[in-house]
Formats: structure tokens, C-alpha cells, sequence
């Protein structure tokens, strides 16, 4: 996979990401919210991808669009870098362990989205400034603009912050085994196409 450059400027955002999957050699993130920033170190690192990204938007008034346009310019660098699908493993699942939270992610980078989200109840509300609710938009976004299948499957756990860390982290590590090349020259569908 190559890397990915872009740019995404709106009324209510400004977005430069420079993306270069599987490289693993370091990240910097800036949003201007450290929740979001933390989390999405946990792409980078457990993606093992080298991620610049720099966001600027209209926090103060709330951070919905942040949280959405990032999800959309990343949405479709990860659409742009699985663009040849030659030898691509194409189906990612992971079960990951946080503290008291278990997650399972599965994602299908078919091209056609598709995105399911099933969360315990305690889950909604807020986590310092950070809504819960901004999760389950980021990863639809993601799901959308990406292009892929994302179904996220938090089966118990009951402190916020260890809920979202786990969503976060799995995702990466299913996204990383989904876009993960097998030297083939194999395209994993029987209908020849993506």
C-alpha cells in the first residue's frame, strides 16, 4: 500500500493527513482535542502506520465536525491505499482484552459499506468533555468514506474510557490483518471485482 496524502478544508474544518500504512516508524496527531488525539494514536500504533495528522476546527463550538471530517479524510486514505485489492487479505477480525472490556471487530474492505455497532448501555454520556456518542459517529464515517464493512461488538465492560480504548485498538488490529498482503496475485472475490 502507498502512501496517502490529503487535504480536506470546509467552513467548519481544515484536515492535512499524510498516511503511509504499514511502515510502523512513528506518529503525530493533533486535533485539538487530547481524547480524540489519544485515540487515534491507537490506529496509528496498532495499524502500524506512519500517521501525520493535523486538524483544525471549530472545537468551541463543539466537536462533532472535528471528530466527523477526520473520520472522513481517513475514510478514504484507507479507501485510496487499498485501492488494488491484488493479494489483499480483505476480511480482519480481532478480540482484544482491555481491563474489565472485551471487543471483537470484524471489517471487510469490499467496497461497499456497511457498518454495525453494538455497545453496552453504559456506554453513552460523556468521558471528561469527550460524548461517547462521537465514537460510534467516527467509525461510521470511517465505514462510509473507507468504503469498508466495520461491525464493532463490545461484549461486556463497564468503564468508558477502557470501552473506547478497546474499540479504537481493535478496529486497528482487524483493519491491519484485513489490509494485510499475501504475495498472491489473488482478488478475493468470486465475482472478479471490488
Amino acid at each position: 500500500m502507498e502512501q496517502v496524502k490529503l487535504n480536506r478544508k470546509t467552513y467548519e474544518t481544515e484536515i492535512d493527513l499524510d498516511l503511509r500504512p504499514f511502515t510502523g516508524t512513528g506518529y503525530t496527531i493533533d486535533t485539538g482535542i487530547p481524547f480524540f488525539d489519544h485515540m487515534l494514536t491507537h490506529i496509528a500504533k496498532h495499524g502500524q502506520m506512519d500517521m501525520t495528522l493535523k486538524a483544525v476546527g471549530d472545537i468551541e463550538v463543539d466537536f462533532h465536525h472535528t471528530v466527523e471530517d477526520v473520520a472522513i479524510v481517513l475514510g478514504q486514505a484507507f479507501d485510496k491505499a487499498t485501492e488494488d485489492m491484488t493479494g489483499v487479505a480483505r476480511y480482519g477480525s480481532f478480540t482484544l482484552p482491555m481491563e474489565e472490556v472485551l471487543c471483537t471487530v470484524a471489517v471487510d474492505i469490499r467496497k461497499s459499506p456497511h457498518f454495525e455497532y453494538r455497545v453496552p448501555e453504559v456506554f453513552t454520556g460523556q468521558m471528561g468533555t469527550f460524548d461517547c456518542e462521537l465514537v460510534k459517529e467516527f467509525f461510521r464515517a470511517l465505514s462510509i468514506f473507507s468504503r469498508m464493512n466495520i461491525h464493532i461488538l463490545v461484549h461486556y465492560g463497564d468503564n468508558k474510557h477502557h470501552i473506547s480504548e478497546a474499540i479504537f485498538k481493535c478496529f486497528a488490529k482487524a483493519f491491519a490483518i484485513a489490509a494485510s498482503k499475501d504475495g498472491t496475485s489473488n482478488l478475493y472475490s468470486t465475482k472478479g471485482s471490488l
